[in-house]
């Protein structure tokens, strides 16, 4: 069953500030997308790569795709996150995908093979985190409210997402045809009644969302 990874570096990210695509921010002299690219490369687990860039990036995507051992291409995003990763899975040859977003740089290889593993034999797997911090809700006026929301079973959720290809187009699909806003690939699947087998996550691969978050991986890659 071959493997395609597609790599979402098309996003505006509006809270890492100013018009720079954090794609293509610098981390430790290379583009964030670099870094999840060499990782998918190094997994052993992975055929080919599909960038899904914005438009009028797609020469500074291919230069970072073009230092990476395994063949690739770019192809133009959507307006939403989900518009984005179905042209990246249209253009995947494989009959399994894992869906990436390029804020997360720190991905690791044992990360990805744990993903496409699950993918093989569930059809559809994600990494996840537990919470382990208190949980508690804020009302209108910015106060804590009273009472605290139980932790037992909920997860935060990573990237790579892996599915069967057609799996997750039929799931795209019917997301359209409901009008469904996703927030990620999983709950496409999930809408449709459809089992997402949860893997072990991994601290490390933290997601860049504000400036400071890049001395965080800085830090971690150390540099």
């Amino acid at each position: 069953m071959r493997v395609s990874g597609v790599i979402l570096a098309a996003g505006r990210g509006e809270r890492f500030g100013g018009q720079e695509n954090k794609a293509l921010a610098l981390l430790c002299g290379r583009p964030l997308l670099y870094h999840s690219l060499v990782a998918f490369a190094r997994a052993g687990v992975v055929d080919e790569l599909v960038v899904v860039a914005r438009p009028g990036e797609e020469p500074l995507v291919e230069g970072a795709l073009a230092e990476v051992p395994l063949p690739g291409r770019v192809v133009r995003g959507g307006e939403r996150r989900q518009d984005s990763a179905r042209a990246g899975v249209l253009a995947a040859s494989g009959e399994l995908v894992l869906i990436h977003d390029a804020a997360r740089p720190l991905v690791s290889p044992e990360l990805i093979r744990r993903v496409v593993a699950a993918a093989r034999k569930h059809g559809a797997a994600v990494p996840i985190l537990p919470v382990v911090d208190t949980i508690r809700r804020v009302d209108g006026r910015g106060f804590l409210r009273a009472g605290q929301v139980p932790r037992e079973g909920l997860v935060r959720i990573q990237t790579p997402q892996g599915f069967r290809r057609e799996l997750i187009l039929s799931a795209y699909a019917e997301a359209e045809k409901r009008s469904f806003l996703l927030s990620d690939d999983a709950a496409a699947v999930l809408a449709m009644g459809r089992p997402v087998a949860a893997v072990p996550g991994d601290p490390r691969n933290l997601k860049i969302t504000y400036p400071e978050d890049l001395a965080l991986a800085e830090g971690l890659l150390g540099g």
